[in-house]
């Protein structure tokens, strides 16, 4: 018998001028998602996107690691489905930056972006991080193609190849060792003489035949055309200079939470990340943070997606859980 074919829940109320039920700020893959989710339950959303929609994964060529892609997905794309199916649910996307973020008495919020002030009864902050970067020419000209920030997404395109990771941290080393599953040889650049990562780390790259240490050296440029081919390299101590053949490079020298919007409104990390339950629900009722952005998040797409529907889902409840007065 022939099932009648679905059809999608119309989309949410069109509200008030600036207000909403649930404002996201940051429209990368776990700000889309918990739009999504937010508008499918026929709340009134809003998503903030001061850039492009999809974050750090519109840049990636192809995603490999996302469940339901065999044979992987460009990072635009993917961004673009997902921004296409927030919109198909009523979300509206706001392509401006917001500035300030206040509690106000009444427990709701207020959002000031350059075009104005916008309400939200519940807000998510998606905001993400950002890689540090080396800041040398080629390093944003091959991004995408050998210039890399994950090595859980790209290692595997460089399987057999001779690579160079840039840090001497515990996310060096731990993202390191996992590039060496895949390359043939694996240079560690480090501008000091000894290592700041953990000591089990440590004990384990040294361990590793296929890892090589460069002590007290910058990396001065990325050479490649439509591939990485090479970094210039000049020892700090002594100024030589030199060249090293590499099919990619991972850099691992830390990274910079977009927190502004939280610095004292709610307790952050050692790493400036705020901290949440398993909820995604910070100290603050109805102000949830998913993702990049918050602790211990695991910086991966997959991850900031289920971030972002764990967030959603619980702003859903807190909203059931105010008083009929204040919905």
């Amino acid at each position: 018998m022939t099932q009648p074919a679905s059809s999608a829940p119309p989309p949410a109320p069109a509200p008030e001028s600036g207000h909403y039920d649930v404002a996201i700020i940051g429209g990368g893959g776990a700000g889309l998602t918990a739009a999504i989710y937010a508008a499918r339950a026929r709340r009134r959303t809003v998503v903030f996107e001061r850039r492009i929609t999809g974050g750090q994964i519109a840049t990636t060529e192809l995603v490999e690691n996302f469940p339901g892609f065999p044979e992987g997905v460009n990072g635009f794309d993917f961004a673009q489905l997902l921004l296409q199916q927030a919109e198909k649910f009523g979300a509206e996307i706001v392509y401006d930056d917001v500035r300030a973020l206040v509690r106000e008495p009444d427990g709701s919020f207020r959002l000031s972006a350059e075009s104005g002030d916008y309400h939200a009864r519940a807000v998510i902050v998606t905001a993400g991080a950002e890689y540090n970067r080396l800041g040398v020419p080629g390093e944003a000209e091959l991004t995408g193609k050998g210039v890399s920030w994950c090595a859980t997404c790209d290692a595997a395109f460089f399987k057999g190849q001779e690579v160079a990771v840039i840090g001497g941290g515990d996310s060096a080393l731990d993202e390191g060792l996992f590039v060496s599953r895949y390359a043939s040889k694996v240079h560690v650049i480090h501008r000091r003489d000894t290592l700041r990562a953990s000591a089990i780390l440590q004990e384990r790259a040294f361990a590793n035949p296929r890892f090589t240490f460069t002590w007290d050296t910058a990396v001065e440029a990325i050479h490649g055309g439509e591939q990485v081919t090479g970094l210039a390299l000049r020892n700090l101590k002594t100024g030589a200079k030199s060249e090293l053949p590499v099919g990619a490079v991972f850099i691992f020298i830390g990274q910079t939470p977009n927190n502004g919007l939280l610095a004292g409104l709610v307790p952050l990390d050692a790493g400036g990340h705020a901290l949440v339950d398993l909820n995604m629900q910070t100290a603050v009722p109805g102000l949830f943070v998913a993702g990049d952005l918050r602790t211990h998040a695991a910086r991966q797409l997959v991850s900031a997606c289920g971030d972002g529907a764990t967030a959603a889902i619980a702003a859903e409840h807190y909203l059931e859980s105010l008083p009929a007065a204040a919905k």
